[in-house]
């Protein structure tokens, strides 16, 4: 598999009036064009990291990596100006609760159409008719009357599926979906997962999937890096994710509740100071 993606050395820094918050630490990892899933508690670093890829850490943020690039393009090489156009055109990113992303006061299919019209020079009428297109993809049965609507006359997960749309109609070599799911209910979650998977496959991009949820990165993506404080502590086959031997990362599967094994109390996990300097456990074949 061809290498998308390479990151090397990835920092993220904070610096207050007293300290310096590291909130991603010497993170490194390579993407092809697969399904790389990111989980770890919140605070652990994972929309950090997915926010500094896009170099979008403002100040008072630093971000600084050793190596970042893009199928052979070099991003940290590029001015802000030439990362505006690498931002949704070649790397798309779907934010936390990402209806809440959308203009309130803009109709839907023009936020979708002017994304469309940022990268490609085409007429209103081609990017409205590209909008459509990408309604249907995202299985909306009434693509011409939620066109015209405003995000507060579409449902949660409608919206989420509009910001897909948004993000994956300039076809993007790479999307980076934090927590897309995360305030749907499971027969949506599923719609949306199903979706996305479709979309990835046919057009041969690479997707990195944060999210809380273990067992649905287990069953939806194919390799899993586990953060915790900043790094990377394991790397798995997403399969085997269930036979994972970090502590850190067992202690999260032990806190799960499972219905074919009740237990009286689920697991406290304990951690371990020593998690936060030493390098993970790479458990990938």
């Amino acid at each position: 598999m061809s290498t998308l993606l390479s990151v090397e050395d990835l920092w993220v820094r904070f610096r207050g009036p007293n300290r310096v918050v590291e909130a991603v630490r010497g993170v490194s990892f390579t993407l092809g064009r697969e399904r790389l899933g990111i989980v770890g508690e919140s605070g652990s670093g994972k929309s950090m990291t997915g926010r500094a890829i896009l170099r979008l850490i403002r100040p008072p943020g630093e971000m600084s990596a050793r190596r970042l690039e893009l199928d052979g393009t070099d991003l940290l090489a590029l001015t802000e100006r030439q990362m505006r156009a690498i931002r949704g055109h070649r790397i798309s990113m779907i934010m936390q609760d990402p209806k809440f992303s959308l203009n309130p006061v803009v109709r839907v299919g023009e936020q979708i159409a002017e994304a469309y019209r940022a990268h490609a020079r085409v007429d209103r009428r081609e990017a409205r008719v590209r909008a459509l297109e990408m309604l249907h993809a995202v299985q909306i049965r009434d693509p011409e009357r939620v066109y015209d609507a405003y995000p507060h006359e579409v449902s949660g997960g409608m919206g989420q599926r509009i910001m897909i749309a948004m993000m994956l109609v300039p076809e993007p070599d790479l999307l980076i979906a934090d927590e897309p799911t995360s305030a749907l209910d499971v027969t949506v979650q599923m719609q949306v997962l199903a979706i996305m998977d479709k979309l990835v496959r046919e057009k041969g991009m690479g997707l990195i999937f944060i999210s809380h949820d273990l067992n649905l990165v287990a069953s939806f993506c194919d390799r899993v890096l586990i953060m915790y404080a900043g790094r990377i502590v394991e790397t798995c086959e997403a399969k085997r994710l269930h036979e994972a031997r970090h502590p850190y990362t067992r202690g999260l599967l032990a806190s799960l509740p499972q219905i074919d094994k009740p237990v009286p109390r689920l697991a406290v996990l304990e951690r371990d100071a020593a998690w936060r300097k030493q390098g993970g456990i790479d458990a990938s074949v």
